[in-house]
């Protein structure tokens, strides 16, 4: 991984900001991740974050933690939290920036328990595909302490494959039509695709179900877009 998400934080957190990211997933063409909003306060953010900190409690894991927006208002509130990423240059921004307990982890690779699990910015999206989440959602729950939550937000993205006339064009032989492509540009360099899975809130609760976890709708956000809290039940 050539880490362009981490030089294009780097270069913004250290005063070199001349370019945005470019995006682009193989159903949609480019488009413009401007780098100030990776670095957004609180009162910036979108509903489903802001409700998502509300309800962080005890010992926290910001997974995909970035530049640390979500891991600084957190600590602002005295609250313990570990920020993970597998981006060197996200690791290094967020500890430049205060984030005091951050280590460059793949959320597979962490062993760790936790009160509070936060996947946002469409947290299913490290699942990468449907045939992965349960492997996921088998490690995640082995990190919660007793009584803990994953709080995860992802959309269900069955709007983009609408036609003009309202009916879908997705191909019921291919594969699940939340699994993308994902393209990712910075300074006309072009990082290595890479696989990034939108999640609908009942295959999500399925595949919760599946495993004996507990799976709630929190929230609905503006635009197909949802928070979810998975927990494991009592006996």
């Amino acid at each position: 991984m050539k880490d362009l998400f981490g030089k294009a934080l780097q270069d913004y957190q250290n005063g070199n900001y001349t370019d945005d990211l470019i995006t682009s997933t193989n159903i949609s063409g480019k488009d413009e991740l401007p780098l100030p909003y990776l670095f957004r306060s609180y009162t910036e953010m979108p509903k489903l974050e802001q409700e998502a900190l509300k309800l962080a409690k005890g010992r926290i894991l910001d997974v995909g933690c970035g530049a640390g927006s979500h891991s600084l208002y957190l600590q602002k509130k005295d609250l313990n939290i570990k920020a993970i990423d597998i981006s060197k240059g996200a690791i290094k921004v967020s500890k430049q920036r205060g984030v005091q307990h951050t280590k460059l982890l793949d959320i597979l690779d962490e062993t760790e328990t936790f009160d509070t699990i936060l996947l946002l910015m469409n947290g299913t999206g490290i699942f990468q595909e449907l045939a992965k989440v349960s492997t996921y959602l088998k490690h995640l729950k082995t990190l919660l302490k007793t009584n803990g939550q994953i709080l995860i937000d992802s959309s269900d993205i069955q709007y983009m494959y609408e036609d003009e006339d309202g009916g879908l064009w997705i191909d019921t032989n291919a594969n699940y039509y939340g699994e993308l492509d994902y393209y990712l540009s910075y300074k006309g360099e072009d990082e290595d695709p890479m696989k990034w899975l939108y999640l609908d809130f009942e295959r999500l609760k399925l595949a919760c179900e599946t495993l004996g976890l507990h799976c709630d709708k929190l929230i609905d956000g503006e635009h197909f877009d949802y928070l979810a809290r998975i927990t494991v039940p009592s006996l």
